[in-house]
């Protein structure tokens, strides 16, 4: 069926400038970094994976399965012949956007601006092997196929999540290697401490397909910088689901997120406290009727597979990070209108704010993409 747009509004209550300004990135063919991810793109890897000044992996390197462990492969867990792709940078990155890195084997690697550094490793034309190495002051578990978490002696936690048909393991040597398949996909999250119990819940929804999308609303100054610029960075989960920020001000934030597919899906949205204020009483309405405020991660789950009314749960950070996270199941995607309202409103939408806006995280939302259809 044809996909029709659904609109997602938030309505926030902090001051508004113009877009985060792509002078405050410093970027280089080879030197990457924005208001919160700073890496290196070398010849065949991707250095010095930096998330809010901690380094917890070392390199990411990514191969054809076929070329992987002696042309056959790749015995995830074990000892493979891993040499590396060639690399190259697609897109540099912007503060408050993505840079995205070409590989020779078809793969893309694409470094997300936010608060958690997500990076995501998507084939193209087969499966990819990626090999990804922690710091000597970190440690790497398997929780399972689809889940490997990283541990640094401060405390500070990351994950390696495989979507799809990837698999993801520890090696021999304690570092991390997995193999994405012909459709599957590898997320990297950093946080900023230990996970918590929400944490380890919105992962599973990756890992698993049920959430298709993730915004963070972030503002510049958390970086350390002067401005008060905010920035809307957009991470698509799920191949078929593109997203554009519209409208963003001092009471909202709207969006358009389209499906080629029929089926409700969780949209995930991370509010910093810098740059929003009163997210944690927010109310949500679909098509302008209020949704039903949930519990549980099982009730928003239940909501978006069919449920008969669209749901949301509302978290609150418990850690350093000072965030408010709105998970969002939405029960349908025909042509649906969602509101996040802290301000009391009755969940009516408008598309003003900035113009512009959107045009520009369309591009970089959808700049992966473009690239991985035009190698297909």
């Amino acid at each position: 069926m044809n996909a029709k747009p659904l609109v997602v509004a938030l309505l926030l209550v902090a001051s508004v400038t113009v877009p985060v300004a792509a002078a405050s990135a410093q970027n280089t063919q080879e030197g990457q970094a924005g208001a919160f991810v700073s890496f290196e793109a070398e010849s065949n890897a991707v250095v010095d994976y930096t998330v809010g000044g901690t380094t917890v992996v070392e390199n990411v390197s990514v191969q054809s399965e076929s070329e992987a462990g002696s042309g056959a492969n790749v015995d995830l867990g074990g000892s493979a012949d891993f040499s590396g792709a060639g690399l190259s940078v697609a897109s540099s990155m912007q503060a408050g956007g993505s840079a995205t890195i070409q590989s020779e084997s078809g793969a893309t690697i694409e470094s997300h601006d936010n608060q958690r550094g997500v990076l995501v490793v998507r084939p193209a034309g087969g499966s990819q092997a990626a090999a990804i190495n922690v710091s000597s002051d970190a440690e790497a578990e398997s929780e399972s196929e689809s889940r490997v978490v990283i541990e640094k002696d401060d405390g500070t936690q990351a994950v390696v999540l495989a979507t799809g048909d990837a698999e993801v393991a520890v090696t021999d040597e304690g570092d991390v290697e997995g193999r994405t398949g012909e459709d599957g996909t590898l997320v990297y999250r950093q946080y900023d401490g230990e996970r918590s119990d929400d944490d380890e819940s919105q992962e599973q929804f990756i890992a698993n397909g049920t959430a298709t999308a993730e915004l963070y609303y972030q503002q510049a100054s958390e970086s350390g910088e002067s401005s008060g610029d905010r920035a809307v960075n957009v991470v698509n989960y799920g191949q078929d689901t593109t997203v554009e920020v519209t409208e963003r001000s001092a009471s909202t934030l709207n969006a358009t997120v389209e499906r080629s597919q029929s089926e409700g899906k969780v949209v995930l949205v991370s509010v910093s406290e810098a740059a929003m204020e009163n997210a944690e009483s927010t109310s949500v309405y679909v098509d302008g009727e209020a949704a039903a405020e949930a519990s549980s991660y099982s009730e928003v789950a239940s909501a978006a597979n069919g449920g008969d009314n669209s749901a949301f749960l509302v978290r609150s950070s418990s850690s350093a990070e000072a965030t408010t996270d709105v998970v969002v199941g939405i029960n349908g995607f025909s042509e649906r209108e969602l509101s996040m309202q802290a301000d009391g409103g009755d969940g009516a939408t408008s598309s003003g704010g900035q113009p512009g806006f959107g045009v520009g995280l369309a591009v970089v939302a959808l700049a992966g993409a473009a690239l991985l259809a035009a190698r297909r």
